[in-house]
C-alpha cells in the first residue's frame, strides 16, 4: 500500500503528531522525549510568538493504516528576509526506516514551500535557534541532551539517498570539571579591576529574571545575530522563554557579567542535566513527572551548557573568564563533574577557543541538510 500523507488540522491529529516519537523510540535507551506540553504550545500561534513572523504546516504519514512518520514545514519570513533566501524549513522529522515514507513527507514539505515561493528546503530546523535543530550523525551511543534532537542512524542515509546534502555541521563536546582550575582563572581579579567587570550574585533565578531577563535576551539577539540563519526573538517569545526556563535554572549555574555601571555585558546559562529525569517521566510533568525533574535539579553530576554570549565590545576582555570561574567553582561545590556543551557551529572557532583550557571529550555531531526544489 502507498504512503498516505495527512495534514494536521485538529487537536486529535496534533496529539498523534506529538506522540509519534514515543512509539518509534520506545526501545531506544538514548532517546529523550520533549516535554509534551511544550510541544503542543510550540504549534499554538496564541502561545508561540514565532508565529508573528513564521507560518507552518504539520504532516503525518501513514502506511498500511499505521502511523509511520511526521514532519513540520516552516517558513521563517524574517530569516528569509535577513539572509536573502527563499527557504522552507523541515523540522520535527521522525519516520520508520522506510525511504518511501521519508520521500512522501519531504514531498509534502516541498510542495507546501513551493506554493509559497520557496526554492530551497533546509533542515532539520525549528522556527528559531531556540528550537532543536540538526540531525544527529555521530554520538548515537550517548544519552541525548534534553535540549537536543536524537534520531536513528538511518535518517542520514535515507536523506542522502533523496538528494539532500550537508549544509552545516554543529559539534558537541563534554568538558570535564576537575579540581584543577583552568589557568585563565588566575587573571580574574586583574580583569575585574582593569575593566570594571563583576558577576551578579542573584539569590534566586526569579530575582535574576525580574531584573535582567528581558535585557539578557535582547543581548542574545545582538550577540547571536552573525550566526548562520539566526533570527532575533521578539518580546512575546522572550516572555514565553522566561516562563519556560526560569523554573529549571539555578542561580549558581547562571552567570551574568556586569560592567562598572551594573549593565549586563555577558551571560552564560547552564542547567543540571534533565535527560534521565524527563525520560523517566516520559515527557510528562504530571502527575509525578515534575518530581523527577526537581530531584535532577538538586542532585546531579552533569551540567548542560545552554548558551553563552558577550557583547562585541567586551569580547577579548575576560568576561568569559569571570563567568566560567563562577560556574566552575559552583559546579565543584555541588558535585558537578562534567558539562555537556551546547552544539557549536563547526567553523565558530571563536566560541570553541573559549574552552581550550578545559579537558574535553568528543560527544556528538549534528547536521543540517539542504536541497534545491
Amino acid at each position: 500500500m502507498s504512503v498516505v500523507i495527512q495534514l494536521v488540522q485538529n487537536r486529535r491529529q496534533l496529539k498523534q503528531f506529538v506522540d509519534f516519537p514515543e512509539k518509534l523510540y520506545h526501545d531506544c535507551p538514548n532517546w529523550v522525549p520533549a516535554l509534551r506540553g511544550d510541544e503542543f504550545d510550540t504549534f499554538n500561534p496564541k502561545k508561540n510568538g514565532a508565529y508573528d513572523y513564521c507560518e507552518s504546516a504539520c504532516y503525518l504519514a501513514f502506511k498500511n493504516g499505521r502511523a509511520a512518520g511526521r514532519v513540520a514545514a516552516i517558513i521563517n519570513h524574517n530569516a528569509n528576509r535577513d539572509w536573502k533566501e527563499e527557504i522552507v524549513r523541515f523540522g520535527w522529522l521522525d519516520f520508520i526506516e522506510d525511504k518511501e515514507v521519508l520521500a512522501a513527507l519531504m514531498d509534502a514539505v516541498i510542495s507546501w514551500g513551493r506554493a509559497r515561493g520557496c526554492v530551497k528546503i533546509k533542515g532539520p530546523w525549528g522556527f528559531t535557534d531556540m528550537d532543536k535543530e540538526g540531525l544527529l550523525v555521530e554520538g548515537f551511543e550517548h544519552l541525548s541532551p534534553f535540549t537536543c534532537l536524537y534520531n536513528y542512524p538511518y535518517y542520514d542515509t535515507l536523506l542522502q539517498e533523496l538528494g539532500f546534502t550537508k549544509d552545516v555541521d554543529w559539534t558537541q563536546k563534554v568538558a570535564l570539571v576537575t579540581d584543577q582550575l583552568p589557568p585563565m582563572f588566575q587573571f580574574a581579579e586583574m580583569i575585574e579591576k582593569r575593566f570594571g567587570l563583576h558577576i551578579y550574585q542573584a539569590s534566586s533565578t526569579r530575582e535574576l529574571a525580574d531584573k535582567y531577563g528581558l535585557s539578557l535576551f535582547h543581548m542574545y539577539n545582538e550577540t547571536f545575530a552573525p550566526l548562520f540563519q539566526f533570527t532575533p526573538l521578539n518580546d512575546r517569545q522572550i516572555e514565553s522563554y522566561l516562563k519556560t526556563y526560569v523554573p529549571i535554572l539555578r542561580p549558581e549555574f547562571v552567570a551574568i557579567c556586569l560592567d562598572a555601571q551594573d549593565r549586563p555585558v555577558g551571560f552564560t546559562f547552564c542547567v543540571p542535566s534533565l535527560s534521565k529525569a524527563v525520560k523517566k517521566a516520559r515527557g510528562r510533568l504530571f502527575p509525578l513527572g515534575f518530581l523527577h525533574i526537581l530531584r535532577a535539579l538538586k542532585h546531579n553530576d552533569t551540567l548542560e551548557a545552554l548558551m553563552i554570549g558577550v557583547f562585541p565590545e567586551y569580547q577579548g576582555k575576560g568576561a568569559n573568564v569571570l563567568m566560567f570561574k563562577y560556574i566552575h567553582e559552583n559546579a565543584l561545590r555541588f558535585g558537578i563533574r562534567r558539562m555537556i556543551l551546547n552544539p557549536q557551529l563547526e567553523d565558530n572557532f571563536k566560541v570553541q577557543s573559549l574552552f581550550e583550557q578545559y579537558e574535553t571529550e568528543p560527544f556528538m555531531r549534528r547536521r543540517a541538510y539542504s536541497k534545491t526544489i
